[in-house]
């Protein structure tokens, strides 16, 4: 008999309070369908007519009769499923080029539909049985994220270093034939599925939209922990001119063919190659903004609005990190604020020593690289810290070094604000109103 989902919380007033159910129960079935993970619960939980079956934390068996009403939710929340783990030895896999002693989730490799449907996760599907498709097609897992990286179906092989992974167009086909949207991106590995390769999966991909609804090229991403494994090419900043001029006149061809935004380039390669952004226009509605792809255009047409109606805050002096790789952008906005609030604010970009020099995002800043580099500075009265570089829920950064360690180590004052031009502004006016 399945274990049926375990409840962590029940919202006061909800019918699973009225009903007697509490945090450590677990859900079996609802209306006689066995409770697999929360999907399974969003799928039969929407039924006016419930009859749930419920093991309690004393072990009793309980049967509740309810009614739910159109637009209430029971009331419970459930601990996330785990996650099916990936079979795949990818060639640039980030996992395997990660250093000790970084927490332990981060070293997690997934290959779960599920989460691919519940939080946009990245799959490759290369594992995915008959049974799973014919679940995602039953319960309607749309819209799904695909790593496709190449459709010939040898080279793609070569890049999972799995080779009994089946072909992806078959997969996918199948899939949009069941009305799934997919979302599929490919890492570029330069020299192996870039070129002749590149340009064919585009095309294929392109001529099963709009079931394939999106594809984004994202660069490789290679640390300097990289030991033991398969020599790959960086992107460098000539690589990523020479793609850009091509490839966005590509996508905007594209675009004209299909009549909507189908291509996109990830922000990363215009930021290396030091290369204005296309207008957000061409950014269609951003359907893989959480993919690194529009987040700069984004983010530079919230800054003209904050900066439009940004007001006097008063003298103050304050240090704002960030990576490297928005560090351009950010610091013009922030010397427009500072102008426009008359807060004194200087920006410093963190060298990613952990990583090393090829990874400059700002999500992947660790907590002692901070406290390395601006340990002695003067940083004014406070630090303000982007909330990307932490874990949420918790405030740790990704090597575990936590803001009350930063606070401690450099004898300053930390805050923590959202990663947005109005997020910043906000933490500003509550800091200095």
């Amino acid at each position: 008999m399945s274990k049926g989902l375990f409840i962590e919380a029940i919202e006061t007033g909800s019918l699973a309070d009225e009903a007697g159910l509490g945090p450590g129960d677990r859900l079996l079935a609802i209306n006689g369908h066995r409770m697999r993970d929360v999907i399974d619960f969003w799928f039969h939980a929407g039924e006016g007519e419930l009859l749930l079956e419920v093991l309690k934390s004393s072990g009793e068996i309980w049967e509740i009769e309810a009614i739910r009403e159109e637009g209430t939710s029971l009331g419970m929340r459930f601990r996330a499923p785990a996650p099916r783990r990936c079979g795949n030895a990818c060639l640039f896999c980030f996992v395997d080029q990660l250093p000790k002693g970084l927490r332990r989730t981060l070293y997690v490799k997934d290959e779960d539909y599920r989460l691919s449907f519940l939080y946009g996760n990245f799959v490759t599907l290369s594992t995915l049985s008959k049974s799973g498709i014919r679940r995602i097609l039953d319960q309607r897992l749309s819209p799904l994220y695909i790593s496709v990286h190449a459709t010939e179906p040898e080279l793609r092989r070569e890049l999972l270093g799995n080779p009994a992974a089946p072909p992806v167009l078959d997969i996918i086909r199948e899939l949009i034939q069941g009305g799934i949207t997919v979302h599929a991106q490919v890492v570029l590995c330069p020299g192996l599925n870039d070129g002749i390769h590149l340009e064919r999966t585009v095309a294929e991909l392109a001529a099963m939209y709009p079931g394939v609804a999106s594809l984004a090229v994202v660069p490789v991403g290679l640390t300097r922990h990289r030991k033991s494994l398969p020599r790959l090419q960086p992107v460098t900043r000539e690589y990523a001119s020479g793609f850009v001029a091509e490839w966005r006149q590509r996508s905007m061809t594209i675009a004209r063919e299909l009549g909507a935004p189908f291509l996109f380039l990830a922000d990363e390669f215009y930021l290396k190659a030091g290369k204005a952004f296309p207008p957000l226009s061409e950014y269609g509605d951003l359907p893989q903004v959480e993919n690194g792809v529009g987040m700069i255009p984004i983010f530079q047409a919230e800054s003209e609005a904050v900066i439009a109606g940004a007001e006097r805050l008063g003298p103050a002096t304050l240090t704002i990190v960030t990576g490297e790789s928005p560090s351009a952008y950010l610091g013009r906005f922030v010397a427009q604020l500072s102008n426009k609030t008359g807060v004194n604010m200087q920006l410093l970009p963190i060298r990613n020593t952990l990583f090393g020099d090829e990874v400059t995002v700002t999500g992947l800043v660790s907590g002692k690289d901070i406290c390395a580099q601006l340990k002695g500075s003067d940083l004014g009265g406070l630090v303000m810290i982007p909330d990307v570089m932490l874990r949420e829920g918790d405030g740790l950064f990704l090597d575990d070094v936590t803001l009350a360690d930063v606070e401690k180590e450099l004898e300053t004052g930390v805050c923590v604000f959202e990663a947005t031009p109005t997020g910043l502004y906000a933490a500003l006016k509550g800091l200095l109103r």
